[in-house]
């Protein structure tokens, strides 16, 4: 009963986005389609959809790849080097995971309309490139549960910090920086708040957004909605379906629950 519960949200999409529009009403939202047509399918990827499908790719890409990048310099400094106040300021920074996101939306548009970068990619990406109090924490932990010794036996060598974090902890460090990366990108691609209060061009739209305005442009018309909430899902089933098992090892190496 819970997978079924589970499956059908899913199932729903997929029948509605392949009927035709005249079937919809004519049977149970749930019957499969009849006859089914790709033609919602087409018309969205003929039409601007396919252009926030695009800046949706280069949003995650992005994100993910300075998330990778800074976040792992944070994290090997909180969990390696030894600076006056470390542990306060690591406490600190994780508390924020306590205040809701929708709490700092209008800050972070405050800002950004300062630094006059509304309605830009600067601005889309800023607030999450540079690292999220949840990545540093999953990193900081892995980094810790790696022997000591293998980076002092490196140190005798002549090692320095960068070094040591090129050639030894991001070798061992392989299944948390997937499950970091798998993580960020799933976040990212379903970010619908702060794309939709930062930008309001189709340049920059991302695929949540356009789909939220699909709907107010065609009014009742859940046949292409469903379509776009297909296309939108497909790229998400495929990074559970390869890379779930980087999941699955990650947490289970940091002991997290």
């Amino acid at each position: 009963m819970g997978a079924a519960m589970s499956i059908f949200p899913y199932w729903l999409i997929v029948s509605t986005a392949l009927k035709p529009r005249g079937e919809l009403f004519e049977a149970a939202p749930w019957a499969p389609p009849s006859s089914p047509t790709m033609e919602n399918l087409g018309a969205l990827l003929g039409s601007d959809f396919a252009q926030s499908i695009l800046n949706t790719f280069i949003f995650v890409t992005v994100l993910t790849v300075g998330q990778l990048i800074f976040t792992t310099l944070a994290a090997y400094a909180f969990a390696r080097l030894d600076f006056r106040g470390r542990n306060s300021l690591f406490w600190l920074y994780l508390a924020t995971l306590m205040v809701p996101n929708v709490v700092t939306l209008i800050p972070l548009f405050l800002i950004m309309r300062e630094l006059d970068l509304v309605n830009s990619w600067y601005g889309l990406v800023a607030p999450y490139v540079f690292g999220t109090p949840y990545g540093i924490f999953l990193m900081r932990q892995f980094f810790r549960s790696i022997p000591r010794e293998i980076e002092e036996a490196a140190r005798m060598d002549g090692a320095g910090h960068l070094t040591i974090l090129w050639r030894i902890i991001l070798p061992l460090s392989r299944p948390i920086l997937a499950t970091l990366a798998i993580v960020t990108v799933i976040s990212s691609w379903n970010n619908f708040l702060w794309p939709l209060i930062i930008t309001s061009s189709e340049d920059t739209r991302v695929v949540t957004v356009a789909i939220a305005a699909l709907r107010s442009e065609i009014g009742i018309d859940y046949t292409r909605m469903m379509a776009g909430s297909l296309l939108t899902l497909l790229p998400m089933l495929l990074v559970f379906v390869f890379f779930q098992r980087y999941i699955v090892r990650s947490v289970a190496l940091t002991g997290l629950k």
